[in-house]
């Protein structure tokens, strides 16, 4: 019968490829993380798809050697998925691929529906999250990048287009004009974005005036980096189940063990097979990971995928130029599972368990990140301070930690753990 499931959203069937040449290939590859399976990675597309406001009416999964140039999946699936929007009344249909151009206006040509790939879909949902007007022009910019190569014959599809999925951003009136207005608005959204990233250079070397280390939080979306966020700095980042629910960044300061203040940012999540025009369109934010004096690489140790999670993420890492800097693993969701069972290092020097829903071993994370810095570097000093200097005592007291302390007549006599940036101001107080 029809599909009657969860109204108020467009109705998808999600499709598949699981090519037998890849699966073989895989298991012949030796020893490394294992890559997501085609059920793994579909089921996934059906969180995106959920996440983008969509109702999942049926999945199907097309086992074949190799793509089919003109459909991706071969006539006779094509036939078989014919049926299936019909007899779902489906609005539109969801490959677990990137479709070509050619490709993607044979479908919709023959299933007379809307049809949308893997890296629209990613899109559309970076459309729905972004808040900011930096990352609305970065979204705009990666969908237009995206549909450039779309028009060519694009014009009835297009027309069809009532709005929903794979529509919002820069909608169907500007991917209507020709390609020289659309040309020109994708030069005006680089200059704006070159604008921003001036600006935000420009801040980071103000911060980097004054010796505060920056963190950047990242992981895989979903692991749970936004409720970590909150947990450390006491911000209200949006955290919830759904992919990329906070798309845009947010910076904050930290007070660490040792008294140091550093800045944490909180970036974007990523995912598998990350569009090429969203790394690109979103430099300027993850700008922010590449300038950052330590990574807090979060995961969720209670998902089965832990292991394929943290490879995608390094794989980013290392395209944007940020593998080589100092990591920290965080074990997130460590209350789920047993201990044994979050003890993952990844080759990466520090690693502590966490769980940021509940509090446990934040501590310890904070204690970590202390060890972990080696910007503005933690000295033990003696001071002689005068007495009626209370200001100095004060800001001994605030940014370094006092070990011991007396008072010698007009003098206060101290031992204490101060970071290098507050140890040139006390220059004149040190005593042998």
């Amino acid at each position: 019968m029809p599909y009657t499931g969860t109204t108020g959203g467009e109705r998808a069937i999600l499709v598949g490829l699981d090519l037998k040449a890849q699966t073989r290939r895989n298991k012949t590859a030796g020893a490394g993380v294992p890559p997501f399976t085609a059920e793994e990675s579909i089921e996934e597309l059906r969180t995106l798809a959920i996440s983008a406001g969509a109702s999942v009416a049926e999945t199907i999964l097309q086992a074949r050697a190799a793509p089919d140039a003109a459909t991706l999946i071969g006539s006779g699936k094509l036939a078989e998925l014919g049926d299936q929007v019909r007899f779902h009344e489906a609005d539109l249909v969801l490959f677990d691929a990137e479709l070509t151009p050619t490709q993607q206006r044979n479908l919709e040509k023959a299933l007379d529906c809307k049809v949308i790939d893997r890296t629209q879909l990613i899109l559309d949902v970076f459309a729905r999250r972004a808040r900011t007007s930096e990352g609305k022009l970065q979204v705009e910019l990666a969908q237009l990048n995206y549909l450039l190569p779309r028009l060519t014959g694009h014009g009835a599809a297009m027309s069809r287009l009532g709005g929903g999925i794979g529509t919002r951003g820069p909608g169907e009136t500007k991917l209507e004009t020709d390609r020289r207005r659309i040309y020109s608005r994708v030069r005006k959204l680089e200059r704006e974005l070159d604008t921003v990233r001036a600006g935000r250079g420009i801040q980071r070397k103000q911060r980097q005036s004054v010796p505060l280390a920056t963190i950047a939080l990242v992981g895989y979306t979903n692991a749970g980096k936004s409720t970590l966020f909150n947990r450390l700095t006491n911000a209200a980042v949006l955290a919830d189940a759904k992919m990329f629910a906070t798309l845009d960044p947010t910076v904050r300061h930290i007070t660490l063990p040792s008294h140091r203040r550093v800045l944490m940012s909180d970036t974007v999540g990523f995912i598998r097979n990350l569009p090429a025009t969203l790394v690109k369109a979103f430099r300027a934010t993850l700008e922010e990971v590449t300038e950052a004096s330590l990574l807090l690489h979060v995961v969720d140790v209670s998902s089965p995928h832990t292991e394929q999670y943290m490879s995608e993420v390094s794989g980013v890492l290392h395209e944007i130029g940020a593998a080589e800097k100092t990591q920290i693993l965080v074990l997130n969701k460590s209350d789920l599972i047993p201990q044994a069972a979050a003890e993952i290092s990844d080759g990466a020097a520090y690693s502590v368990r966490v769980s940021a829903r509940e509090g446990s071993g934040i501590d310890a994370l904070l204690a970590l990140i202390d060890k972990a810095l080696d910007l503005d570097p933690i000295s033990h000093v003696r001071l002689s301070v005068p007495a009626s200097d209370g200001a100095v005592i004060h800001r001994i007291h605030e940014r370094g930690r006092v070990t011991s302390s007396r008072y010698a007549g007009d003098t206060c006599e101290m031992e204490a753990d101060v970071p290098e940036s507050l140890l040139r101001s006390l220059e004149p107080f040190l005593s042998a």
